[in-house]
């Protein structure tokens, strides 16, 4: 059987079981200047993923036969970090706290919109310009060559919309940062849903970097928005 290749830094996987909405992306993808892959089912789907190593991958919440959340999960059980992408119907709280509960980076809603989706995967897959290799703030330590965050000498894998959330408040410690703010510079695309999807996130972010005992670094400001801090 031969193998597949594919650029990995312009590859996206799509695993989609509409077959007519697959094209669609497929297609626009491949007019931007991407390399798209199909799968048509999860399990397909997931040996792509773990085989070719894309870029990105994008699933569908409603596959046929599993859960688009399912497959997330098993994707980074198995080590894959790369960003994931789900495709959804409804954006409830719920509905976020599910993907980021499966390893989902962020979400695009139904109706597909080729403009909007496209502006998603750029803002996925831009380089990194950062001159530094990392940032620190007390005992946080966020390095950009691993993607990973330090506590106390704990080593935190973080999705990449965990990371760069982090990042922008570790750019800006000490500094009261609006909601506004943050999905402006953080999500980077015109953002369709409502802010409260900044809550869900940080509740995530305080998970994984807080252990029972240790202080609050990540504040709220009530009515305003949050801020990175030692006390």
């Amino acid at each position: 059987m031969s193998t597949l290749t594919v650029d990995q830094n312009r590859s996206v996987l799509i695993i989609e079981t509409d077959e007519i909405l697959a094209q669609y992306v497929s297609l626009d993808l491949k007019e931007s200047g991407y390399h798209p892959i199909v799968a048509t089912n999860s399990s397909i789907g997931f040996h792509r993923a773990m085989e070719l190593q894309p870029a990105l991958i994008v699933i569908d919440r409603m596959l046929a036969g599993e859960s688009g959340l399912s497959l997330c999960s098993n994707l980074r059980k198995m080590g894959n970090q790369k960003p994931l992408l789900l495709l959804m119907a409804r954006d409830q709280v719920e509905d976020r706290a599910a993907c980021l509960e499966s390893g989902a980076d962020d979400y695009f809603l139904k109706p597909y919109r080729t403009d909007d989706f496209l502006q998603l995967i750029r803002f996925y897959l831009q380089p990194n310009t950062s001159d530094k290799d990392q940032l620190i703030f007390g005992n946080l330590i966020l390095d950009f060559n691993s993607r990973r965050v330090f506590c106390h000498g704990r080593s935190i894998e973080l999705t990449v919309k965990e990371f760069e959330l982090l990042k922008f408040l570790m750019e800006h410690p000490r500094e009261v940062l609006s909601r506004e703010q943050i999905l402006e510079n953080v999500w980077g695309y015109n953002f369709l849903g409502e802010s409260n999807v900044i809550e869900v996130y940080i509740r995530y972010l305080r998970l994984k970097i807080e252990q029972e005992g240790e202080k609050r670094l990540i504040q709220t400001v009530r009515g305003i928005g949050y801020v990175l801090r030692e006390t």
